[in-house]
């Protein structure tokens, strides 16, 4: 997985874990801890998610494809989120964590 660094225009600051091969992708944050406050995942090209055999929460960010917010939603363990129309990018963090709605996401390497 390579790391980037997610930067908001309206002060958001994340660093973020973008997988790079199909087993990553499938894997996502199952089997981990839980993400550490401003740390998360990002799957690229991924319009639903689900916590299928997590045992926490997980705070999920729904953007579109110019990484703008467009919803946050808390998933519980072993539920699925069915894709939305608009969402190109999903990101996956720790509960709780808070983006406004609207915000625009900027890319970079970390």
């Amino acid at each position: 997985m390579r790391t980037e660094i997610l930067e908001g225009d309206r002060g958001a600051r994340l660093r973020v874990l973008v997988p790079e091969t199909r087993r990553e992708r499938m894997r996502g944050l199952l089997g981990s801890a839980s993400p550490d406050p401003g740390t998360g995942l990002l799957l690229e090209r991924a319009r639903s998610v689900h916590t299928v055999g997590m045992r926490r929460p997980i705070t999920v960010i729904l953007l579109d494809a110019d990484l703008r917010v467009r919803a946050r939603l808390e998933l519980a363990p072993n539920r699925l989120l069915l894709p939305r129309p608009g969402v190109r990018h999903v990101l996956e963090l720790g509960p709780g964590a808070g983006i406004p709605l609207g915000e625009r996401l900027g890319r970079r390497p970390a």
